[in-house]
């Protein structure tokens, strides 16, 4: 009998969750004055309207919602086959992290697995559009913390966000993403590879319907998401009014701990960062920082810049030198090293095979860490 009633109660909050003018906040509103999610669809909705619950049009409109019951409990039953769960709040599974928490979601699509409540897990958030620098910051901190246990949760999105997680992925550990769009759209596409990655190693998660397309306006609600999955959020790379500031107000807001990778005073690319640092975040200079931080046992060695050079020869040793993480022009590294084109080229292959050196477009090579 119990097992019936939850199962009406999440067929009403399914349909609640395909309202589109309906959201956590104002379903939690309805349910505090109800004994039941099912009530809420026996109401009329000038009821609500009387409460002061729906504006405007918004009560006739559920009412016409109402016809659309039959659907969305025959779209629920059939999540199962599209390897789709409905987590909600009444579910034992429903992350430990947002009980209590005010504003966070009353139901989650996932597809493969949630953040386990009983390991570490870091938010690594960024600038969409951030340097070769940046990217690389983001997939080693991601690739280290996954070795060393921690859960990395992102947004799927380009930039730090996508290099994070497939920095996790690297490192064999798993990674969550949470979308701003139905959990049945991959955003963006060229993600896909990402997307079904994330899926197998970890898991992907939805506040929206199905078939809910991207939106700017669903990315800052979706932010809330992504940073109470975790216990503390990295930022790496973010500009003066970046949209990644928005997730660490919402991550503050919930008690989470704050770190930031510093940058170069001159790099508008590193001002939200740096005044994140100036305002109280805790500054971070290798994934061991945060690896301490959540007691994680490693070897203390660890650094950003630690590649073993003891296998290179005299002049790759030399070339390798006059490389950092960001892209340099081939003309310049033979200036500054002194090697013919044809040898210094040749020294640049043998790097990028050793895995010290990745080519770019246009002649430039970078540090890979």
């Amino acid at each position: 009998m119990e097992n019936q009633k939850l199962e009406r109660e999440k067929e009403v909050l399914y349909w609640l969750s395909r309202i589109p003018f309906l959201g956590a906040v104002t379903v939690g509103r309805m349910r505090a004055v109800t004994e039941s999610y099912e009530e809420i669809y026996n109401i009329e909705g000038k009821v609500w309207e009387a409460r002061g619950i729906l504006k405007g049009d918004k009560s006739e409109r559920l009412e016409q919602e109402k016809g659309k019951f039959h659907e969305a409990a025959e779209e629920y039953h059939s999540l199962a086959d599209r390897g789709i769960r409905f987590i909600t709040i009444l579910d034992q599974e429903y992350p430990e992290r947002f009980r209590g928490a005010e504003g966070l979601p009353l139901w989650l699509s996932v597809k493969g697995r949630l953040p386990d409540d009983h390991r570490p897990a870091l938010a690594i958030i960024g600038s969409r559009t951030a340097t070769r620098y940046g990217l690389e910051i983001a997939r080693c901190f991601g690739r280290e913390l996954a070795k060393g246990g921690v859960q990395i949760v992102s947004g799927l999105a380009y930039g730090i966000d996508g290099a994070g997680q497939q920095g996790a992925l690297e490192g064999g550990g798993d990674t969550y993403g949470v979308l701003g769009c139905g959990i049945n759209i991959c955003y963006p596409r060229e993600h896909y590879h990402l997307y079904e990655e994330t899926v197998r190693f970890g898991g992907i998660i939805s506040e929206y319907r199905l078939g809910e397309p991207p939106a700017a306006k669903n990315f800052p609600v979706r932010n809330r998401i992504i940073s109470g999955l975790s216990d503390g959020i990295l930022v790496v790379e973010a500009r003066e009014k970046s949209g990644s500031l928005i997730t660490v107000e919402q991550g503050l807001n919930q008690g989470k701990d704050i770190f930031a990778v510093p940058g170069r005073i001159t790099d508008p690319g590193s001002v939200g960062c740096n005044q994140l640092i100036q305002n109280g975040a805790c500054p971070v200079n290798s994934p061991g920082d945060i690896l301490e931080y959540f007691g994680v046992q490693f070897q203390k060695k660890l650094s950003l810049h630690e590649k073993n050079e003891k296998g290179l020869a005299k002049k790759e040793k030399m070339v390798y030198s006059f490389i950092d993480l960001h892209p340099k022009h081939l003309e310049d590294i033979v200036n500054d090293c002194g090697l013919p084109l044809s040898e210094c080229m040749m020294i640049l292959l043998d790097l990028e095979l050793k895995g010290f050196v990745a080519s770019f477009g246009g002649n430039y090579y970078g540090r890979k860490l």
